[in-house]
């Protein structure tokens, strides 16, 4: 019964918001992934880089969760200072509690849209763009991230997360 309650409640939620609820589910997917893989990665592997010209894993993470409060905080329109956190953290601990931080922060932004709110018009990176292009910019840049990980996942012949069995 709770099952189906919960499918009645999304499927509605859908029908009243599908690009909104769209984009909101592919960023949790891509989140999920992140926060897993910053967990399963071994802190002696944070400083790992496959060649000496690309981020550490721990720097992808903080670069991960810097752009997080880039991305939102334009579209809840909020002024958010840099955090610097690619620059400042190399802990794991440090940098997977900075990264649940910044995705909290996201939330809010993903939690509270609706379609009207996708189609408001905001400035990002000089230009006018619609929210919800924000969002989607934000979930093309987890994903390029998340695949960089999971290169540095494999090497260290770590599964990623999502290649886990269900």
């Amino acid at each position: 019964m709770k099952l189906f309650l919960l499918l009645s409640i999304t499927g509605a939620l859908w029908a009243q918001n599908p690009m909104s609820a769209d984009a909101k589910a592919l960023y949790e997917g891509v989140r999920n992934n992140l926060i897993k893989a910053a967990d399963k990665m071994p802190e002696e592997n944070y400083s790992f880089k496959p060649v000496p010209e690309v981020r550490s894993f721990g720097q992808l993470v903080g670069h991960v969760a810097d752009a997080q409060y880039l991305f939102c905080s334009a579209v809840k329109g909020e002024k958010v200072a840099p955090k610097g956190i690619e620059k400042t953290k190399t802990s794991k601990a440090d940098l997977t509690a900075a990264l649940k931080e910044a995705f909290a922060y996201c939330d809010a932004a993903y939690a509270a849209m609706t379609d009207a709110d996708a189609a408001k018009i905001t400035k990002f990176f000089g230009r006018e763009r619609a929210n919800i292009t924000v969002l989607h910019f934000n979930n093309s840049h987890n994903n390029e991230h998340y695949g960089n990980i999971v290169t540095y996942m494999r090497i260290k012949g770590l599964v990623p997360p999502s290649s886990e069995g269900r």
